[in-house]
């Protein structure tokens, strides 16, 4: 119940107002913290799936590594997949993470809490030591989760403790979009059908590391420009085609890009897509 009341205080509120709570997470140094070169692109198909947490067997959701090592001490983020009907028995974990729903319904929160199903697009955070349970329902229950540090380990709720920090449980329909008329880093032509952005979180570093949804309409086209820093980008749902230099990908929810300074990437969509950005050094996109 007690997470319950915290979810209603945050309806009609800008995503922005209640996300910052999140901006005490780690560092920039733990962001650049990367195996995996300059550029990389990451196919939904080409991702391995690991137990989530080999003690419960079958049980147990399966994961995939996007970047980072979660068994490590870097920065992660990775997909989680859930059988249709899962719930976990309460536990906590070693780190705070967060999470963005990708495909099918998830719940997380208290034990006793009502079951608050969030679809795609929906975001949560999950404090470090907080006892709580994850369920899901539907076919294709997909979500990506991102750490600062590692690694992540899930442990029994008898260990659970308060670090400070509170959830956050933002469903899709809450969640404030901006576009062209109300943010800076979106520029469309006067007949043109204007992408949107939500910002989720940002954290109190010098370059304002932040992660952000990107609502792209249905017959987008243009581009996504970098600054320095890393840049990171997950599709939610939907499917976009996707050029940087001379390789081009076409990618499907679950599907990853990333790259380490200023780029720009072309996009092109047949249907509404959504991107999860995560980054230190801005961005713009312009329709074409």
């Amino acid at each position: 119940m007690k997470k319950l009341i915290k979810k209603n205080a945050l309806i009609g509120l800008p995503v922005v107002a209640v996300t910052m709570l999140s901006s005490l997470l780690s560092n920039v140094a733990a962001e650049e913290k990367s195996d995996e070169g300059d550029s990389a692109v990451v196919a939904l198909a080409d991702v391995k799936w690991t137990p989530l947490n080999k003690a419960r067997g079958d049980a147990s959701p399966q994961a995939a590594t996007l970047w980072g090592d979660r068994a490590g001490d870097a920065a992660t983020g990775f997909l989680v997949k859930f059988k249709d009907g899962f719930s976990s028995p309460p536990h906590i974990h070693n780190v705070t993470y967060r999470g963005v729903v990708i495909s099918g319904l998830i719940h997380n929160d208290d034990p006793a809490a009502a079951k608050m199903w969030m679809p795609s697009s929906s975001y949560w955070t999950q404090p470090a030591g907080e006892n709580h349970i994850t369920a899901a329902k539907g076919e294709n229950n997909m979500a990506l989760i991102e750490i600062d540090s590692g690694p992540y380990l899930v442990l029994p709720s008898d260990k659970a403790t308060d670090n400070g920090e509170r959830p956050i449980n933002v469903h899709e329909s809450n969640i404030v979009w901006q576009d062209a008329t109300e943010t800076t880093r979106i520029e469309v032509g006067a007949s043109q059908k204007s992408p949107q952005m939500a910002l989720l979180w940002m954290k109190a570093d010098q370059a304002r590391t932040n992660g952000s949804l990107l609502k792209l309409p249905a017959g987008f086209q243009g581009e996504l420009r970098t600054g320095k820093g890393r840049f990171r980008a997950v599709v939610v749902n939907g499917q976009v085609a996707m050029q940087q230099d001379e390789k081009s990908s076409k990618l499907v929810a679950g599907s990853y890009f990333t790259h380490l300074g200023a780029t720009v990437y072309r996009l092109k969509t047949e249907k509404e897509t959504v991107l999860y950005l995560r980054h230190a050094g801005g961005y713009r996109v312009v329709a074409k």
